[in-house]
Formats: C-alpha cells, structure tokens, sequence
C-alpha cells in the first residue's frame, strides 16, 4: 500500500539524483578533447571571418565551410579572389582579370580540413598541446601533409590552423566572428565552369 509506493518514490528519487550528479560530474569534468568533439560533432555549416598569412603577405576574407567538404570564400583583396570547393575540386577564382585555377581536393589540405569526421576521429586520437595557455593544438599527418588546428582553450572553438599550400609555402589562418549552422546559399558551392 502506501508506505511500499513512499518507498518506491523514494528509491527513484535516489536514483534520478544519482543521474543527476552522475551527468553535471560528467560535464564538469569531461576532458578538453571531448568538449571539441561534442561541439564539432553539432556542426553542419559554418560562416566566419578569416586572416590568412602566407610568408609575409597577409589578406582578409569571409568565408562559408559546409561539411563534408564544401566551401566558399571571398578574400578582400584587390584581385577580389574566390575559392570555392563543391567537395571534389577547388577553383581559385581572380575576378579582375577573369581566370582560374582549378585543383582536384584531394590533393590540398583542405580534403581534411573540411572533413568534419576525419578531424574528429583525429582528435579523438590525439593529445592536445597547450600553447601560451591560451590555445589548445591538435597536429595531424596524413598523406605527408602537415595540418595544426587549435582551438580556445576557455570555449573550445575552432579558431585557427596551420598548412601548406600545393607550392609549400606556409599558411596561418585565424577565423573570427564565427556563426555555426546559419541558412546558406548553396549556390556558392557551384564551381565556376556553371556559374562565372
């Protein structure tokens, strides 16, 4: 009867507490890697903004990454250069004068960069560095290409890497202003032979 149902409620009243305890604990003290993977992990798109340094010239941009593999990016330059990637090819596209190049993914660093799975399956294996205690480093090989990507160390977000480009020169690029699954123009993910 009454007393056998109190200590039912009683018992279940422990139990979701223990739940309760069991998950703010779990949050409170889940490591840094796990915090990045389940951030990433809740990603489909995202916008933001770019510095990119390659040797000593620095430019600025906007760009749209869409995973697996897609991106758009407007640099803010005088030849007022985009690069778009539909998943297979990358086109860097000069607008003054009209020309552009295109490379097959797979060949640059960005094949991984804009994998979300792979960069996450990566970090899942690796150590984070700690730089300046500020930042936090993850260095992927693969295919003998070099990639560093680092994330805040207080909030966990994306905010940068590091690589080569297909000539070897070195490329930094930081991202600002980061939006996470905006609504997007796919569109932009069109390659120029159909849309310039």
């Amino acid at each position: 009867g009454e007393p056998c149902r109190q200590k039912r409620a009683f018992v279940m009243y422990k139990i979701l507490l223990i739940f309760f305890l069991l998950n703010l604990y779990n949050a409170a003290f889940s490591s840094p890697k796990e915090k990045i993977i389940s951030r990433m992990e809740l990603i489909n798109n995202m916008s933001f903004n770019f510095v990119q340094t390659i040797g000593d010239k620095r430019e600025i941009g906007k760009c749209t990454i869409k995973y697996p593999k897609k991106l758009y990016c407007e640099y803010d330059n005088i030849k007022k250069k985009i690069i778009v990637s539909n998943g297979k090819s990358l086109v860097v596209n000069n607008r003054t004068n009209g020309s552009y190049y295109v490379y097959p993914l797979k060949k640059t660093a960005l094949e991984f960069l804009l994998d979300k799975d792979f960069l996450i399956s990566k970090i899942f294996s690796l150590k984070p560095i700690l730089i300046e205690d500020k930042y936090l480093n993850f260095k992927i090989f693969e295919n003998d290409i070099e990639i560093n990507i680092f994330f805040d160390q207080k909030n966990f977000d994306l905010i940068g890497w590091q690589t080569e480009d297909v000539y070897q020169n070195l490329i930094i690029t930081f991202i600002s202003s980061v939006k996470i699954n905006q609504k997007i123009n796919e569109k932009n993910f069109i390659l120029p032979e159909n849309k310039w």
